[in-house]
């Protein structure tokens, strides 16, 4: 394990993740989950920065992704498969609505493919 790597693409990787769902939720979907004004920017962040250090030990440690194109592959397959999860839990406990499923599901995979392809990159610069 390259503890390096791994934490510098994991920190890269969650403020991407943050100003990524700051654009697609808080900017041009911002109707798909309506803000209620509790929202704690802090545990958002650190939600983030976590969701990073998942993806940077998928890219880094397990798919060894050193390239933009190889690590878009890693987050791209990551992004389906953690959304499809996460919306099947949300929706089992109330009315489904197929579109911002599958709207949430595209920003999902767009998002983490762009975290996968930054966290390879620096994986490839810093080897």
């Amino acid at each position: 394990m390259n503890t390096k790597n791994f934490i510098i693409g994991g920190i890269a990787g969650g403020i991407i993740n943050f100003f990524l769902g700051w654009i697609f939720y808080g900017m041009l979907f911002k109707d798909l989950y309506p803000q209620t004004g509790n929202e704690n920017l802090l545990f958002v962040f650190l939600g983030c920065l976590t969701f990073g250090f998942l993806v940077s030990q998928i890219t880094i440690n397990w798919a060894q992704a050193i390239d933009f194109s190889s690590g878009l592959k890693v987050g791209i397959i990551v992004g389906l498969l953690y959304s499809l999860s996460m919306n099947f839990f949300m929706y089992s406990s109330m009315q489904v609505n197929y579109e911002n499923m599958a709207i949430d599901v595209i920003i999902n995979i767009i998002s983490t493919g762009l975290i996968g392809a930054t966290i390879a990159a620096i994986n490839g610069k810093l080897k």
